[in-house]
């Protein structure tokens, strides 16, 4: 059996999927021996059964692609995905939906470990909400931003700021509750996005991720080296916690327990799908995906390129600058919270859910950031424990075989799906982040 050029690919992606988890799982070096970890881990009889194991993956896979081109199981398989389909199409079906996953989330956290809701509210529901605001940048527009997570900094400094006398060493002539330092904070975050996207959206591709990504670090380096304005490498300590005063109505969120913080959060989250929901239905929403799929017809079809690739700039900053607020209102922070991987595992979540997926950049916050803490701890009967330092080792790897096996994403958008067919089909391009698309004839 001669296989192709892509199950050649794949059988390759399996069998570097059994090497990976042959060093995760293998020996680590040291300072006398820095490659005894590589010896003990690919130049040990063990790796055969790591090789086996990328085998058996392949092999399976390759089984259920061939299953489903056979007409005895593609028939009804065709016929149970129309099933669900036209049910989901229904007058209600859809929202009843949304409201069980949403029911899930509001009784799920009640039933987890302190620790648990704590991750919760920080791990996945602050990446959840600064992965939605990416997935305007990249795709919806298609616009690789590397630097994302300096708006997320601006945010939580412009907090510290304008709601403690000490979080910082200079302060606001005057302090504001935290609640009225979101419009602050998204409207700063917001205008920092403009003047980063004037002079730098002409740029395409590669160049405009390069450009991006020295944003990030420039606001990393300035918040680590400027002792009088941001506290340095030490950080921000006492900024208030959240706290309501309507009238009669007092509540002060308690900085001990996440729950509070989980459910406002989640309330925000739900604001923001349907916002953005809109926003992809709106002629803003059309304009950026023209630019995505074909900046230059766009361009001379009459869409100013340049003012919309600023407004999904502006957008998704604003949507980081939120977060920050949140974030600088429950934990600690220092410049060390704002660093590179954490924009890169930003993004990871957004091609691992699915650009352009509301629901699937969700989603791969809860796998991603979830599976993340679940490994902290030793897994059963293996012992294996995932360190915060190795996690992007194996984000990296995910996303390399989510490119190789399901490149749309875990719920991909309609659209997206339709650029992969016709990739697949040799017309235009599949990548949502790069320049304009070219068509074969």
């Amino acid at each position: 059996m001669r296989l192709s050029v892509l199950e050649t690919k794949r059988l390759a992606a399996c069998l570097g999927l059994g090497l990976l988890l042959a060093v995760i799982t293998g020996p680590s070096g040291s300072q006398d021996h820095p490659s005894s970890g590589i010896r003990g881990s690919l130049l040990d009889v063990r790796v055969v059964d790591f090789l086996l194991f990328g085998l058996v993956v392949w092999a399976l896979a390759f089984g259920l692609r061939r299953a489903r081109q056979t007409e005895a199981v593609s028939g009804p398989t065709a016929q149970l995905r129309q099933t669900v389909r036209t049910a989901l199409d229904r007058r209600g079906a859809r929202p009843t939906s949304y409201l069980a996953m949403l029911l899930v989330a509001i009784l799920v956290p009640l039933a987890l470990a302190p620790a648990a809701q704590l991750s919760l509210f920080l791990d996945i529901g602050i990446y959840a909400l600064l992965a939605l605001g990416l997935n305007v940048v990249v795709g919806y527009a298609g616009l690789l931003d590397l630097g994302y997570i300096a708006f997320y900094a601006i945010g939580a400094y412009v907090t510290a700021y304008f709601t403690s006398a000490s979080a910082l060493p200079i302060h606001a002539p005057f302090l504001l509750n935290p609640f009225f330092v979101f419009p602050v904070a998204v409207a700063v975050a917001a205008l920092a996005g403009i003047i980063l996207g004037g002079p730098t959206l002409r740029l395409r591709g590669d160049y405009l991720a390069i450009v991006t990504l020295g944003f990030g670090e420039i606001v990393q380096i300035l918040a680590r080296n400027s002792d009088g304005v941001t506290n340095g490498s030490r950080g921000a300590f006492g900024v208030p916690g959240l706290s309501m005063h309507l009238g009669p109505l007092e509540y002060v969120f308690p900085r001990t327990k996440a729950l509070p913080y989980y459910y406002l959060l989640l309330t925000i989250l739900v604001l923001v799908m349907i916002a953005f929901s809109q926003l992809e239905r709106s002629r803003v929403g059309r304009a950026l995906a023209a630019i995505r799929e074909d900046e230059v017809a766009a361009e001379a079809s009459g869409v100013p390129t340049l003012r919309y690739k600023l407004v999904a700039f502006a957008i998704g900053a604003s949507t980081s600058g939120f977060a920050g607020v949140l974030f600088a209102t429950k934990q600690f922070f220092n410049p060390e919270t704002f660093s590179l991987q954490a924009s890169i595992l930003v993004l990871t979540i957004v091609i691992f859910g699915g650009m352009g997926s509301l629901f699937g950049v969700v989603l791969g916050a809860v796998v991603l950031q979830g599976l993340a803490y679940v490994l902290r701890d030793p897994i059963p009967f293996i012992g294996f424990q995932v360190a915060d330092a190795d996690r992007f080792i194996y984000f990296g790897a995910v996303i390399i075989i989510m490119m190789v096996f399901r490149p749309q994403g875990l719920v991909p958008s309609r659209r997206r799906s339709r650029e992969i067919k016709l990739s697949e089909q040799g017309l235009g391009h599949a990548d949502a982040i790069t320049g304009a698309s070219e068509v074969k004839p």
